[in-house]
């Protein structure tokens, strides 16, 4: 079942590419809605006690498996990877081609140096090979989330550059090939550091294997693989820098706001909602798991880090001119949050964490695609070129309120659980550490009612307004209202998700040999 869930996206690329047009979307649509559909079923059943896996011999020398799993911290990152494709694709619905509402001809946003002209925004290539590039990257993606064996998880982590290079260079503003080639760049040179680590860690399974040979499953090499403290570190920090490039982190970040700021709005969605969250996803499974004395060592810098990025995310979208960057540093600041709870080293702040994956996801594909739909309507990403916008475009101004409220973790979405429960558990071992980090929920508040001010409110200047197109569509405001829907359910009741996640967390616990700090009685006995 499991390899269906992946094959099945990467059969509708493969169909779609072959078949080009209107009825080629339509099938692309058709194979995003039943691997949806196939997701949910498989997370629900493994939820009411059926286990499914996949374990076949792959390469025997070296212990290499096909092998795939669902595990609690794999859940909510399958529903998002199986989410937002099918989002994508009706929100983009008419890419190539002249939209319903009016809107620029392929539904990409304008180059962000203030060239207004139709062409800075035309597509690279038909509209008709969008759709089975998203396809492919949701199949590659949703197979490293499954991954149970190192081999398969890097094939695929490093697979997942090839569809995103090219919905990056595809569509989008004047120099997207740039924006796409520098994503490349890092990709290729996190992957580069990683592959190192991978070929190290083989070479010590071989080196101890036992009676039954060497292995590559991540589940023997969390219990089985003895290496020295020194040579432990280095894999740890081999496996962290590709993590933190992917995810990305400060320094190695400037590759996402110069993606956002030319890319088209859907494929920013899957980089960002989909894409990046295995950087996340491998820190727990990957370097927590299989390096847990590192991971330890280390923690004391990576906090540094992941604060760092809150802070210097939050001021940067503060400072930002432009829309589509600006909504970029936002998720440079809320990665930060993330590897926080992640190297707090506490069932709270890691659940949290994971939780925070999942609503992230959500909230950044609301908010990139109706800043997307903004700066189409105006002609621009400049945002000393809005104002007043709201009055012409109510619901794309609701839209934006909303998906900005899910953004800076209002209470009731998501984003506030996750967030909620990463900083209290970091408080328990790092009180210092996430005082300095709650600065950036305040920064947050300023970051997205500063944008929403400037783009919606206030007199309409009468150069934007000859610009200004109509409101959205039914198609575009359904698919974001669907969205916002599920932040809100999500966020209502967030043991949804932090149920699925609880058992890799406490394994997680397990593996890194913590227990959680005794909370501390002030004036009991």
């Amino acid at each position: 079942m499991l390899t269906i869930l992946g094959a099945l996206p990467l059969a509708g690329a493969a169909v779609t590419f072959a078949v080009r047009g209107r009825f080629g979307r339509l099938i692309g649509l058709a194979f995003a809605v039943a691997t949806l559909a196939l997701g949910v079923v498989v997370v629900v059943l493994q939820g009411h006690g059926f286990d499914f896996a996949a374990q076949y011999r792959w390469i025997t020398p070296i212990g290499a498996w096909w092998a795939l799993a669902l595990t609690g911290l794999a859940k909510p990152m399958v529903l998002l990877s199986v989410v937002l494709p099918p989002a994508v694709l009706v929100a983009t619905w008419r890419l190539g081609e002249a939209d319903d509402d009016s809107v620029a001809p392929d539904e990409t946003i304008a180059d962000p140096a203030g060239d207004h002209a139709p062409e800075a925004g035309r597509a690279a290539w038909s509209g008709s090979l969008f759709t089975p590039l998203v396809l492919l990257l949701e199949g590659l993606a949703l197979f490293v989330f499954l991954a149970n064996d190192l081999l398969v998880f890097f094939f695929f982590f490093e697979a997942t550059l090839v569809p995103a290079y090219f919905l990056i260079g595809g569509w989008g503003g004047a120099h997207r090939g740039g924006a796409a080639f520098k994503f490349l760049l890092y990709g290729l040179g996190g992957g580069l550091v990683m592959l190192a680590g991978v070929v190290s860690v083989a070479a010590a399974a071989v080196s101890s294997a036992g009676e039954d040979g060497p292995s590559l499953l991540l589940s023997d090499l969390a219990t089985g693989l003895h290496l020295a403290p020194g040579l432990e570190r280095w894999l740890f920090v081999a496996f962290f820098v590709a993590f933190a490039v992917k995810a990305p982190l400060v320094p190695v970040h400037s590759w996402l706001p110069d993606v956002a700021g030319q890319a088209a709005p859907g494929a920013t969605v899957l980089i960002v909602g989909v894409l990046d969250k295995i950087g996340a996803f491998g820190m727990i499974a990957l370097c927590l798991r299989l390096f847990p004395d590192a991971s330890q060592w280390a923690a004391g810098a990576v906090l540094v880090v992941a604060v760092v990025s809150i802070l210097y995310g939050a001021v940067m979208a503060v400072a930002s001119r432009t829309l589509m960057r600006l909504v970029a540093f936002t998720s440079v600041s809320h990665f930060g949050f993330m590897v926080l709870g992640i190297f707090s080293f506490t069932s709270a702040s890691i659940t949290g964490a994971a939780t925070y994956m999942f609503a992230h996801g959500l909230s950044a594909a609301v908010l990139l695609l109706v800043a997307g739909w903004v700066a189409v309507r105006q002609g621009t990403q400049r945002l000393g070129e809005f104002g007043g916008l709201g009055r012409k475009a109510p619901w794309l101004a609701g839209l934006f309120l909303l998906g900005g409220l899910a953004t800076l973790s209002l209470p009731g979405f998501a984003n506030f659980a996750g967030e909620f429960l990463a900083l209290a558990g970091a408080w328990q071992r790092h009180p210092i550490y996430t005082a300095v980090a709650v600065l950036g929920t305040l920064v947050a508040a300023i970051y997205v009612m500063l944008a929403y001010q400037r783009t919606m409110t206030g007199e309409i200047a009468p150069e934007a307004a000859a610009r200004a197109k109509g409101d959205v569509g039914r198609r575009q405001a359904g698919v974001a209202g669907v969205l916002i829907a599920g932040l809100l359910v999500t966020g209502f009741v967030p043991s949804l998700i932090t149920t699925m996640v609880e058992p890799s967390t406490a394994a997680t616990m397990a593996a890194l040999g913590v227990d959680d700090p005794t909370p501390a009685i002030v004036g009991g006995k």
